[in-house]
């Protein structure tokens, strides 16, 4: 390394000495989806990332998902996936299938992946400590032929309905790092599919999280221009849905952020997985990855 690059090196570091000491002692629950679960380097990237981020004195809480995973080994068993609106139709033999990708294969790679690179990560379910309660979720469809709406039963697809977060915060007093798979438990002990961004928003309210990141595969939010838009407040968001600028796949998640930040989350932040060390990038330096939602 000769002098510029040595120099350049102490910049980044300086750059990043406000935000750690800022966020140093906090919790940031970080929801990891998409191409970034899948690309070797970028799943290296993350896993890097975590540790920093414990290293330095921050609790990240890790909620993942594994859509595509699930899909893949319901595919080799020969059984086929139905989707409503975007959601997957689970009866009790997809619901042994997420189980046993989620909380097995995906979460097991990704705590391995973190105690690789020097972290100390357990996997847990929200099954694990009855942390998360769950109940079925109901899907209304309107039409016009019928009076009253149709009423579709999606199986073991769950809604939170509480989170007890002693098993979380156990950990990160232990210096340990969660990584939670979305699975809850019912009142008769049935098991529920959820969807990672519900749980990762509910789990940031909960513990009274700084920061909630959502990872994509998109640059953020963008405006109808095609530009990165950031640094928004509530009000500015519901302008952009009522406009049409923020529509289709990406409302879920803009509407799991806003819960978050209406809810006592400082701020939420929506931000391109695809980029290698994104929640570094995102969290210690001044322009970000992507787009940053405040209450």
């Amino acid at each position: 390394m000769d002098k510029q690059q040595a120099i350049n090196v102490a910049e980044v570091l300086i750059e990043a000495l406000p935000y750690i000491q800022r966020f140093s002692g906090k919790t940031i629950v970080i929801k990891y989806g998409g191409n970034a679960m899948v690309d070797d380097e970028l799943k290296n990237s993350f896993a890097r990332n975590i540790v920093l981020l414990k290293q330095v004195g921050i609790n990240p809480v890790v909620v993942h998902g594994g859509g595509p995973q699930i899909g893949k080994l319901l595919e080799q068993l020969g059984k086929e996936s139905q989707f409503v609106d975007g959601m997957r139709v689970t009866d009790t033999e997809t619901m042994d299938v997420v189980q046993m990708v989620l909380g097995g294969l995906v979460n097991k790679e990704i705590v391995n992946l973190i105690n690789q690179h020097g972290g100390r990560a357990i996997g847990l379910t929200g099954k694990d400590g009855a942390m998360i309660r769950a109940t079925p979720m109901k899907m209304e469809r309107h039409s016009p032929e019928l009076n009253a709406p149709e009423i579709i039963d999606l199986g073991h697809v769950g809604e939170v309905s509480s989170i007890d977060p002693s098993v979380v915060h156990m950990l990160d007093g232990g210096d340990f790092i969660p990584v939670i798979a979305p699975i809850g438990v019912g009142e008769n002990g049935c098991s529920y599919n959820i969807n990672a961004d519900l749980v990762a928003g509910k789990l940031a309210v909960v513990l009274g999280a700084e920061k909630l990141i959502l990872l994509t595969n998109t640059p953020g939010l963008l405006s109808k221009e095609g530009q990165l838009l950031t640094g928004l407040d509530a009000q500015q968001v519901e302008d952009l849905i009522s406009d049409g600028t923020i529509y289709g796949g990406m409302l879920p998640k803009i509407n799991c952020a806003l819960d978050a930040v209406r809810s006592g989350v400082r701020t939420s932040h929506i931000i391109d997985g695809r980029v290698e060390h994104a929640v570094l990038l995102e969290l210690f330096t001044d322009t970000g990855v992507g787009t940053l939602i405040k209450g």
